[in-house]
């Protein structure tokens, strides 16, 4: 990039690009003619768009959604740029080699050129019509484009500057702001050049509706600008029957009919139907709500289980937040026990009505704020964070009491009331989210609510573990699954002496070379002053309160337990204290972040899944090969 002023600068309109972005803005740096800037001109972007665009030195202008037209965006763009020449190009593109942008503004240093549009090509994440249409658009040959032939694609292209000051893009169109701008200088006797060599690959991954949208809002605009009109329907059909048949024959070449051939026809009929309604309904002007379903896709990927058994990935609609609330675009969700209760609707309070489906499970996550409400103060777009599972209502009596489990009107992510973090986008109370620690890595703090449940219950046998040096007191825990081996290594990071106990060889291995200890045999229970029972299985409750010395304490953070049928005689009379633990509180929290950067959390990240492979995910977590499974959120999660 050139650090005088340039002579060209790129203008990328991004919402919600972070999955293309990073590569288009690699290959343009390295592009062998350097004398650029860029300009990023974000519209509210929920993802991390900005914050890529800036890491690659861009500019960003940000503007807001609401004001969003194609013409507008690219107009503010240039007016912050500084170059002679404007390269055009779409968030979700990449240049197909290193001589792209030169060869896009070449043509401009002839002062009868005002416009130059490149090749577009393809590429298999978009549909195999819309590669054809590629293909039959953007042919090999350079073209020079005379009235009525009036076309041009700012996907890829290049305007001089000195022309757009004196006649911008359209700002009212809902799209063709490029045709419109070729047009008018081509009626003013000036060229606008197609230039093969100029090329990139253009990913449209679109949803039908999207499909209908695009080129619907193409079709009103093409009203307006004059190039087509009622009278241009059939002349659209036919095409589109005529494309429909090649499509048809080369995928049979290609041996792909029976694979492709329902999206060829979904992809014609899309496209068919959204030009008529255009071209018949002719708006420039339609209420804010109608524009904004046409230019944005504010949907995203979930996890929804809608009853016992019943589970689908679904395109939802991104949730709105309240005043108080942030966004969060979620990175990492730990597989947890609870999701797969939600699941099976084994879990107690599905049983009990306190909790009802549709639920969007999950609350062990970690992300990124992606936007805020007016009355949040304390958190910032782009913040790594984490999110207390437990809402209580904070005004009840029992919240004011610091009882916050008791909360009758609480919420748990993912649980009751709240959807979790199986989902790219959730929405929280500020107050319930914390701030990652600077070096923390992101999958390592999807860690933090298990850890956070681990401190609340030591937190609660606090008195029973500060003995003086002399007498500190040997701990057990029962069960090596996430719970008891956070709390192992947490007790041991704290001075005690600890010994682990399961019934599985693998999950004892992976202490290791580690200061704690392992067993098998639960008869030696006895030796030790605190026992942290982790399972919540019963039988290893019954061995715990039978195995247990005298003067003994015990913790129990497992769930659930069954119906045990026990005699407390023992307890009693051996002067043994029981304390149960569940959930955490924001004071948890934030011990947890801090512990969590000295501790060892490799064996926790062995095994990671995309969210689309959750039923892989919870088959592996089923069948315990891993410590911990982890399912990866966002498309750009690092």
């Amino acid at each position: 990039m050139s650090a005088n002023k340039p002579e060209t600068s790129i203008i990328i309109r991004a919402f919600n690009e972070e999955r293309f972005l990073p590569s288009l803005l690699k290959a343009i740096h390295e592009q062998n003619y350097d004398a650029f800037e860029i300009i990023v001109v974000d519209s509210g972007s929920y993802d991390r768009s900005p914050n890529i665009a800036l890491e690659s030195g861009a500019v960003v202008v940000e503007i807001d959604s609401r004001d969003f037209t194609f013409g507008y965006s690219l107009n503010v763009g240039i007016k912050a740029s500084r170059g002679r020449f404007v390269a055009i190009v779409s968030a979700h593109t990449e240049p197909t080699d290193n001589e792209w942008l030169g060869s896009l503004v070449e043509p401009l240093r002839n002062e009868k050129v005002a416009m130059v549009y490149g090749r577009q090509l393809g590429t298999a994440l978009s549909k195999f019509s819309e590669n054809l249409d590629y293909l039959r658009t953007f042919g090999c040959e350079s073209q020079v484009l005379t009235p009525p032939g009036f076309f041009a694609n700012n996907a890829n292209s290049a305007v001089r500057r000195d022309l757009w000051k004196r006649h911008s893009f359209d700002e009212t169109l809902s799209g063709l702001e490029d045709i419109e701008w070729a047009k008018y200088w081509m009626e003013k006797g000036f060229e606008v050049v197609y230039e093969p060599q100029a090329a990139i690959y253009h990913t449209h991954q679109e949803t039908w509706p999207q499909v209908y949208r695009r080129f619907y809002r193409e079709a009103v605009a093409a009203q307006v600008i004059g190039i087509k009109g009622v009278g241009a329907i059939l002349p659209e059909l036919f095409r589109e029957g005529r494309y429909l048949a090649g499509d048809i024959i080369k995928a049979v070449r290609r041996g792909c009919l029976f694979s492709k051939a329902k999206e060829i026809a979904l992809f014609r009929i899309h496209k068919s139907i959204g030009t008529v309604a255009g071209l018949l309904d002719g708006r420039a002007v339609m209420a804010q709500h109608e524009r904004d379903a046409l230019y944005f896709d504010r949907t995203c990927r979930g996890l929804i289980i809608h009853g016992p058994n019943r589970a689908f990935i679904e395109k939802i609609k991104i949730p709105e937040i309240k005043p108080s609330e942030v966004l969060i675009e979620v990175a990492y969700e730990g597989v947890c026990s609870t999701d797969l209760e939600v699941f099976s609707g084994k879990l107690g309070y599905y049983k009990t009505g306190v909790a009802h489906y549709p639920i969007i499970p999950g609350h062990e996550f970690s992300g990124w704020v992606a936007r805020v409400g007016p009355k949040v103060e304390n958190l910032c777009k782009g913040d790594p964070v984490v999110v207390e599972c437990i809402q209580s209502c904070g005004v009840c009596e029992q919240c004011l009491n610091s009882n916050w489990i008791a909360c009758k009107q609480r919420k748990e992510m993912g649980v009751i009331g709240r959807n979790g973090g199986y989902c790219e986008y959730v929405t929280a109370p500020a107050r319930f989210v914390h701030k990652v620690p600077l070096g923390l890595d992101m999958k390592q703090a999807a860690l933090c609510e298990p850890t956070a449940v681990v401190v609340k219950g030591l937190r609660r046998i606090e008195w029973a573990l500060a003995r003086s040096e002399a007498t500190k007191p040997h701990c057990a825990v029962v069960g090596a699954g996430p719970i008891g081996h956070l709390c192992a290594q947490i007790l041991a990071l704290r001075g005690h002496e600890v010994t682990v106990f399961d019934r599985d060889p693998k999950r004892l291995g992976y202490f290791e070379g580690s200061a704690v200890e392992t067993g098998e045999d639960k008869t030696e229970l006895r030796q030790f002053d605190v026992i942290v029972e982790a399972t919540g299985a019963p039988e290893a409750l019954v061995d715990i309160l039978q195995h247990s010395k005298p003067g003994s304490t015990l913790l129990l953070l497992g769930l659930p337990y069954a119906r045990v049928e026990f005699n407390f005689e023992t307890v009693v009379a051996y002067d043994k204290t029981i304390v149960g633990s569940v959930g955490s509180t924001g004071q948890d929290f934030e011990e947890a972040l801090a512990l969590l950067m000295g501790l060892d959390l490799d064996l926790f990240m062995e095994k990671v899944f995309p969210l689309e492979d959750f039923e892989a995910a919870w088959q592996a977590f089923r069948s315990r090969s891993y410590l911990k499974v982890v399912l990866e959120i966002a498309s750009q999660a690092a």
